[in-house]
């Protein structure tokens, strides 16, 4: 048997998050045309005959310009901490990639500076869209990769290549999840992060950089039979940084927190198989993007 983990690295938006879904072929982790939607390293498992990898999927990284920019410096700390513990490296672009950005560089430079020096992969992901002979081209300028690999996350092209190729990389090791486990998280996560994506998906570019999901309850209907009426009875809290953006998310007449619960709700239940109570406030905590203290409560 073989057993290794696998950190997924990259800028925003360059496809890491639907490259996992294209290889656990399931919807695992949220997608989303804008930047910070993936905000934790999620650790998901893929498991055949002989290897189970994990995929440590990270936030994409940026530029951090200033010592202020604390949810900045908290995301590329998670980049940081998967790399520690990880056999190899996809570093994810776009295919179309014409110019390297400075994002691309200090990617560079923080790789050379590990003390691991993990083998690095590069993958320029949606090839049916652009040839990623250019996007290689540009990246070899700036590191040396182990090997370079072209594949569509949309169409699962290059996928099976992939992962026969981690194969002979990771090191040999008994599983350490049981196959069954498809994500190293708790439902409380999932359900959290579900309604992150609902709203993500119904909200322009101004409100989903300012809302974290805080569960603050989650009962099984064992645990709490008289409140929730035989559900799964989920409390949870929006959490935005001005009142502006607390009446966007209520909406008219409370229509869109109607519609964000009713589409979360859907979706919880078909992943836990449980009738779901689903309750919805939202809250203005002041600057928490800013807040150390709030960033380990909201996002951890």
């Amino acid at each position: 048997m073989k057993c290794g983990t696998v950190a997924l690295i990259g800028k925003p938006n360059v496809g890491k998050s639907s490259l996992i879904n294209a290889i656990l072929k399931t919807h695992a982790l949220i997608i989303s045309p804008k930047p910070q939607t993936t905000r934790n390293s999620i650790r998901c498992i893929y498991n055949d005959n002989d290897s189970q990898i994990i995929f440590n999927d990270t936030p994409g990284f940026y530029n951090v310009t200033s010592s202020k920019d604390k949810l900045g410096i908290f995301l590329n700390d998670e980049i940081n901490e998967a790399l520690e513990y990880s056999d190899v490296v996809l570093w994810i672009v776009d295919a179309g990639t014409k110019k390297l950005q400075p994002d691309d560089f200090n990617m560079a430079e923080i790789l050379s500076a590990s003390k691991t020096k993990l083998p690095v992969i590069l993958i320029a992901n949606k090839s049916d869209v652009a040839n990623s002979e250019n996007a290689f081209k540009l990246y070899d300028e700036i590191y040396k990769f182990h090997e370079k690999f072209s594949v569509s996350a949309k169409f699962k092209h290059g996928i099976d290549e992939l992962i026969n190729a981690l194969k002979l990389i990771i090191p040999e090791g008994e599983p350490i999840y049981d196959p069954e486990i498809l994500m190293d998280t708790t439902e409380k996560f999932v359900a959290s992060e579900i309604i992150r994506e609902k709203i993500l998906m119904l909200f322009r570019d101004e409100v989903p950089h300012c809302v974290a999901v805080n569960i603050e309850e989650y009962k099984s209907p064992e645990e709490f039979p008289e409140r929730s009426g035989r559900k799964l009875y989920i409390r949870a809290s929006l959490i935005v940084e001005t009142e502006g953006q607390k009446k966007i998310l209520i909406g008219s007449n409370g229509n869109m927190i109607k519609k964000i619960g009713a589409l979360s709700r859907k979706s919880i239940e078909d992943v836990t198989g449980l009738p779901v109570f689903l309750e919805l406030w939202v809250k203005v905590v002041e600057g928490w993007r800013k807040n150390q203290a709030a960033l380990k409560r909201y996002i951890k």
